[in-house]
C-alpha cells in the first residue's frame, strides 16, 4: 500500500524540536510555510480559493557581493518594489538567538524576531525593516542614487553591526530582479489567512510557497490544522523544500560569472618564433697531399 503523501514529509528530530521550542518562545511570530513541488502548482491553485488574476505583482532585489558574503556571514539585504509606487527594505541576520539580542533592538518598532518552520527544518531571524518607494528602489538599483540612501539610519547601523569587515552598503552589487506574483486568501471553511507566492526566475524555473503566520504560543496547534486543511485540499506536502532567497541569489551569482568570463580580455597566445633552418654545411674540395 503506498504510503500518503503527507506521511513522507520530512520529520525533525527531538533535539531540533526542543530547539524550536526554545526559539519560538523568544521570538515575537512564527511563520509556517510550504514549498510545492512544480508537478502540483496546477493542482495547488486549482484546488485552494486562489484568484491569480487578483495576485500582485512585486519585484525583489537582493545586495550582496559576488562572491555572496554577506550571505556567507548570514545578512540578507534586501528591497522590494510593490504594485502601486510603494516600496520597501529589510536588512534579516540569520540565525540568531533571541535571548541573545540587544534589549533596545528588540524593543524597536521597526525590528521583528520570527521563526521560519517548513517540513523538515525551521531558522530564526531578526529583519530590521524599512520604508522606501518603487522608485526610490529603482533609482538606487540603477547607481542614480548611494545604496545606503535606501536604507534607515537603524537599518544601517544593524548592517555595520554584523556585515564582514570593511563592506560598505554602497559596495553590496544588485542581483535580481525577481519577479514574484502574491495571492492572499482566507478559505470558508478554515478561518486562516494565507499567502501564496509564486516566485518566478529569468531562467523559466519557479517556486510556489504557501504560508500562514501565527503566534508562538500557537504555532503547532496551527501547523497540525494548516496541514490537515492542505492535505484535503489534495496539496502535495512532500516535496524537497527550496528557500526563496537561496535560489535567488545562486542563480544570479551564476549570472554575474558568466558575464564575467564573457567580457574578460582573451589573452592572446604568441606563437613561438619559427626557426630557421640550418644553411646546408659547405663542402671543402680535398686538398691532394704533398708529395712525400
Amino acid at each position: 500500500m503506498a504510503t500518503p503523501a503527507a506521511d513522507r514529509a520530512p520529520r525533525i528530530s527531538d533535539a531540533d524540536l526542543a530547539e524550536l521550542m526554545r526559539l519560538m518562545s523568544g521570538a515575537d511570530s512564527v511563520e509556517l510555510k510550504l514549498t510545492v513541488p512544480a508537478t502540483g502548482h496546477r493542482a495547488t491553485i486549482g484546488g485552494l480559493p486562489i484568484d491569480p488574476v487578483e495576485a500582485q505583482p512585486r519585484q525583489i532585489f537582493f545586495f550582496d557581493t559576488p562572491d555572496l558574503a554577506l550571505q556567507r556571514a548570514g545578512l540578507v539585504v534586501r528591497a522590494r518594489r510593490i504594485q502601486g509606487g510603494r516600496g520597501d527594505t529589510v536588512v534579516k541576520l540569520r540565525p540568531v538567538v533571541p535571548q541573545d539580542l540587544p534589549s533596545e533592538l528588540r524593543q524597536s518598532a521597526s525590528f521583528n524576531v520570527e521563526v521560519d518552520a517548513l517540513p523538515g527544518g525551521f531558522v530564526c531571524s531578526g529583519s530590521f525593516k524599512g520604508k522606501s518607494t518603487g522608485q526610490a528602489v529603482r533609482d538606487a538599483v540603477a547607481g542614480k542614487t548611494p545604496l545606503r540612501k535606501l536604507f534607515s539610519k537603524g537599518q544601517r547601523a544593524f548592517y555595520g553591526e554584523h556585515a564582514p569587515a570593511g563592506l560598505a552598503l554602497d559596495d553590496l552589487v544588485p542581483l535580481g530582479p525577481t519577479f514574484i506574483l502574491k495571492a492572499v486568501f482566507e478559505p470558508t471553511d478554515f478561518k486562516r489567512r494565507f499567502v501564496a507566492e509564486m516566485w518566478l526566475y529569468p531562467d523559466g524555473s519557479r517556486i510556489l510557497e504557501l504560508s500562514t503566520k501565527c503566534q508562538p504560543s500557537e504555532a503547532f496547534q496551527v501547523a497540525a490544522e494548516s496541514r490537515a486543511y492542505l492535505v484535503r485540499q489534495g496539496v502535495d506536502l512532500s516535496g524537497a523544500q527550496q528557500t526563496k532567497t537561496r535560489t535567488a541569489l545562486d542563480f544570479f551569482q551564476a549570472e554575474l560569472r558568466e558575464a564575467k568570463a564573457a567580457t574578460a580580455p582573451k589573452r592572446r597566445t604568441v606563437a613561438a618564433p619559427k626557426r630557421r633552418a640550418a644553411a646546408p654545411a659547405t663542402r671543402r674540395r680535398a686538398t691532394p697531399a704533398a708529395p712525400a
